[in-house]
């Protein structure tokens, strides 16, 4: 099978081509600024803020299968529009698309979130990531929307690298003990997708990990994982400042890990 990694040199983009190459399928990855590490893929430039270079990429690859990590949280063209120029580009050459969202469409008004949830973004970015839900729905409706939650690995993810600066002293912040999601590993996240690609399921899907947990939580985890000392790592809650954004959102994946045999496992088991 030939699959396309779009923004495949993020941390997720990254795992998807590794794994997708491991299994023995031809891959192509892209990136904007620097091609990622992964081996046995071809890396290719693109910016998904550029419509026709968005087809001619795809048409000229002409994959089975387009799986669209991309994103910047501060670009509304990138996420947003991007997304549009990804799902137009497949699904005129045929191609299947898987597109990644996120939790951050949801306000955290209902703490739990199920599939058929209505998303009500309260930032910039939940607001581009549900418009970009909205234009891969119409214009590619057998897609795979694919929402997921605070990506961790054995190391290198923003989070754990956040966590790290934290304990050693060597930036400034806090973790929020009030601030829960449902982190998700990023190897047990690319496969799922991988395996949402090879069906025939349409429409929203919920792929996070089992536990809900606070960001401190899991900073404290990760410090313990990795040698640095939890007690150093400095606390506060999200509530008592005035930064925009929802607090508790938990992704229910019940009916998704229904469907996968890739177990989605929880922060209390994969950061050891």
């Amino acid at each position: 099978m030939k699959i396309l990694v779009v923004g495949g040199s993020g941390f997720l983009g990254d795992e998807l081509a590794q794994q997708s190459a491991t299994d023995g399928h031809i891959v192509a990855a892209t990136y904007l600024t620097r091609p990622g590490m992964a081996a046995g893929v071809n890396w290719l430039p693109l910016d998904v803020r550029d419509r026709t270079a968005v087809v001619d990429l795809i048409g000229a690859f002409s994959p089975d299968v387009v799986i669209n990590a991309a994103y910047r949280q501060s670009d509304w063209v990138t996420t947003a529009v991007g997304a549009a120029h990804v799902a137009i580009a497949t699904s005129g050459n045929g191609g299947r698309l898987v597109h990644v969202s996120s939790d951050a469409v949801f306000s955290g008004k209902a703490v739990t979130y199920t599939e058929d949830c209505v998303p009500d973004p309260v930032t910039p970015y939940g607001a581009a990531k549900a418009a970009a839900e909205a234009a891969v729905q119409v214009i590619s409706p057998a897609a795979v929307i694919a929402r997921t939650s605070l990506i961790i690995g054995d190391s290198g993810s923003p989070h754990e690298g956040l966590v790290h600066s934290l304990a050693s002293g060597s930036r400034d912040g806090m973790l929020f003990t009030d601030d829960v999601r449902c982190p998700v590993h990023v190897c047990d996240l690319a496969a799922a997708l991988l395996e949402l690609a090879n069906t025939d399921r349409a429409g929203i899907h919920h792929i996070a990990g089992a536990d809900a947990v606070s960001r401190y939580e899991l900073g404290s985890l990760i410090a313990q994982r990795d040698g640095f000392d939890p007690a150093r790592l400095p606390f506060g809650r999200r509530a008592d400042t005035d930064l925009l954004g929802p607090i508790d959102v938990r992704l229910d994946c019940a009916l998704t890990q229904r469907h996968l045999k890739t177990r989605l496992r929880g922060a209390r088991e994969f950061v050891k």
